[in-house]
């Protein structure tokens, strides 16, 4: 059987006592993974949308008390930073993995972001329904896009457009049981094909053709 990609001591890191403590065991199990996952997507992405695209390791620099609750690899178009623009991630909490594009509240352009997916909220409906949405990049709960199209989704883009430290998220999350079953291969492909649905939308925001 191949091994698996992502292993129970992965989501264990989350669970270490203290910020040394806890960046150690990220940088040591974790960050490899992350740097694995930057090099190939950002070229994955680079080529599928026409320009270079960056990866962006969390590096949690900031901190300096409280350890991090969640990590992860971002992916933009921009050398120096990611977090104003929209942005795909790769990232883990203790209990689950997630694959997302998201725009968090640096981003100067959510109004029009907003208006753009609004208006075509019918993308939405070629997303599978295990995806999810979010309007919190700091909570690692979501809303089932399938119960969220019937009023939670518009009210979720509603107050993007309306509310300056408004977010805006979607994607999928695995369970850590079910991520820590994956061979290398089989995440891989799951992480493609999540891509490729969320592409659509991605571009939308963008106001990419």
């Amino acid at each position: 059987m191949n091994k698996t990609f992502w292993e129970a001591k992965d989501f264990d890191v989350f669970e270490v006592d203290g910020l040394e403590n806890r960046m150690n065991a990220l940088i040591e199990n974790v960050r490899p993974k992350f740097e694995k996952l930057g090099m190939h997507y950002s070229h994955y992405f680079s080529s599928t949308l026409g320009n270079e695209v960056f990866p962006h390791v969390a590096k949690h620099a900031r901190r300096s008390v409280n350890p991090p609750s969640d990590s992860w690899v971002a992916f933009a178009p921009y050398k120096r930073g990611y977090k104003a623009l929209p942005h795909f991630q790769i990232g883990l909490w203790g209990s689950h993995l997630f694959i997302i594009v998201a725009v968090i509240y640096e981003a100067p352009d959510k109004v029009a972001i907003a208006e753009k997916l609004l208006k075509k909220k019918s993308l939405f409906n070629k997303l599978p329904d295990d995806f999810i949405v979010s309007g919190d990049h700091m909570k690692p709960d979501a809303l089932p896009l399938k119960k969220a199209k019937k009023g939670e989704l518009k009210d979720l883009l509603t107050r993007l457009h309306d509310v300056k430290k408004a977010e805006f998220l979607v994607g999928r999350h695995i369970s850590k049981e079910e991520a820590i079953k994956f061979s290398e291969d089989e995440f891989y492909q799951l992480v493609d094909e999540t891509f490729e649905y969320l592409l659509p939308i991605y571009k939308t925001m963008i106001n990419m053709k």
